[in-house]
């Protein structure tokens, strides 16, 4: 068996306390001196001359261990977990070891996820629509599974946006948030890893323990419900950068939105989807400022103050184009009993409120359907006519909207009616 030096040198200091400590007051003088000398000894120069050139290969074939056809990580000639004790009484090297191998890149065997575009939604010179459904068991495509079973498509997917915007000449990505992971069969031989193989400080790794729980816990309520007799326990592999519906909103941003070539893009998120926007803008304002012409948000659950959004955000997502005095950058349609497209007070200086024209929350992106493409419509107008845009009387040719302006003249969002006064406080009186 394999003993270092260091081990030696503190066995004998150890040896010399425990001798001295059984003695009188000088010979406790003496221990407290060994103390004070072995604080004072360098144990990480003391291990590095006893460990190996810290060199390690750069692809999992070097490390020999790969992804089988589950998903897991296994060594290539026995078939093993991961081990990280691979040196023993090495437990630096171990750990550098184990970080090399977080670093190597992906492999074909990786889970992954899947987003769905038109064809053009790279390419198209002009306009781009993005679309992004709320949290839940909702999949790409899908606004509520309750209304693609009880009522029909149109009401409960997104088909009727694609459809319309193809028509209208925009490009088209549908985000898939909620595709966060895929689940394998557990086996009786799982990788164990020490709990000290992070390498992460403690408080990051509690943070995102206390997310990975909050979020077990929210898939399992529904998995309740979605199968109730499950009896093979299974295991869940993370998709890489794609862990949170927030982390896969940043990530399709980084990947194609910002590389696509049209000039205007265009949002429209529910529910959750609002608050992956807002922290996509929170993540690449700059970006998003520069290539975003409007947001269409439906009932969203985002909350500027707690996901800490700055001022600049605010204003932004508040304040009416200071390039275009009739355009809003963001308008959300909201819940309410109050007809379509009325004004709803915000107890927040947030993006400005319209009501969805009914009260059933997964119902507001099919509702407000037409009303949304005119509001993108008009934003385009008036960043393209640098605000003349705003004296037409009635844009709603093609628009479908079941709704028409009859306030003499000027059809834009929330002008129509004058603002509904709320029960709540609002925020400038708060």
């Amino acid at each position: 068996m394999h003993v270092s030096s260091l081990t030696l040198i503190c066995l004998r200091i150890w040896i010399s306390m425990a001798q001295l400590q059984q003695g009188g007051p000088d010979e406790k003088e003496k221990t407290t001196a060994l103390k004070d000398l072995l604080s004072r000894i360098d144990l990480d120069e003391l291990m590095k001359k006893d460990e190996p050139p810290l060199e390690f290969p750069d692809t999992l074939e070097g490390f020999e261990y790969t992804f089988n056809e589950k998903g897991q990580l296994r060594h290539i000639k026995t078939g093993e977990p991961f081990v990280f004790n691979y040196r023993e009484d090495l437990h630096r090297w171990n750990q550098k070891r184990y970080e090399a191998l977080g670093e190597v890149d992906a492999v074909e065997s990786e889970p992954k996820s899947f987003i769905f575009m038109t064809e053009d939604a790279m390419t198209n010179p002009d306009k781009l629509m993005v679309l992004i459904h709320g949290s839940g068991v909702v999949r790409a495509g899908q606004w509520a599974r309750r209304l693609i079973i009880n009522e029909d498509l149109d009401s409960g997917t997104q088909i009727p946006y694609i459809k319309r915007a193809i028509e209208e000449g925009y490009g088209v990505i549908v985000l898939n948030p909620n595709e966060n992971y895929i689940e394998v069969e557990k086996t009786k031989a799982q990788v164990q890893l020490s709990p000290d193989s992070s390498d992460e400080p403690a408080e990051k790794r509690e943070r995102k323990d206390k997310i990975q729980r909050d979020s077990k816990k929210r898939r399992d309520f529904y998995e309740k419900y979605r199968n109730p007799q499950k009896e093979k326990e299974t295991a869940q592999l993370s998709i890489r950068e794609n862990g949170s519906p927030e982390e896969h909103a940043i990530y399709v941003w980084d990947h194609f939105i910002s590389q696509s070539a049209a000039e205007n893009v265009f949002f429209v998120a529910h529910s959750y989807g609002g608050l992956a926007f807002v922290e996509l803008m929170i993540q690449r304002e700059a970006e998003v400022k520069n290539k975003v012409t409007a947001v269409a948000l439906t009932d969203s659950v985002h909350n500027v103050w707690h996901q800490e959004a700055g001022k600049t955000i605010r204003e932004w997502m508040r304040e009416v184009s200071l390039i275009a005095c009739l355009k809003k950058n963001c308008c959300n349609w909201v819940s309410s009993s109050e007809p379509l497209d009325t004004s709803v007070e915000s107890m927040l200086p947030d993006c400005p409120r319209v009501s969805a024209g009914t009260e059933r929350h997964e119902l507001t992106s099919w509702k407000s359907h037409a009303s949304i493409f005119r509001f993108f419509r008009e934003a385009l107008e008036a960043k393209t006519s640098g605000g003349g845009g705003g004296d037409s009387n009635d844009n709603n040719n093609g628009g479908g909207s079941s709704t028409n302006s009859n306030s003499g003249g000027n059809d834009s969002l929330g002008k129509a009616d004058p603002p509904r006064r709320s029960q709540r406080i609002r925020y400038d009186e708060l």
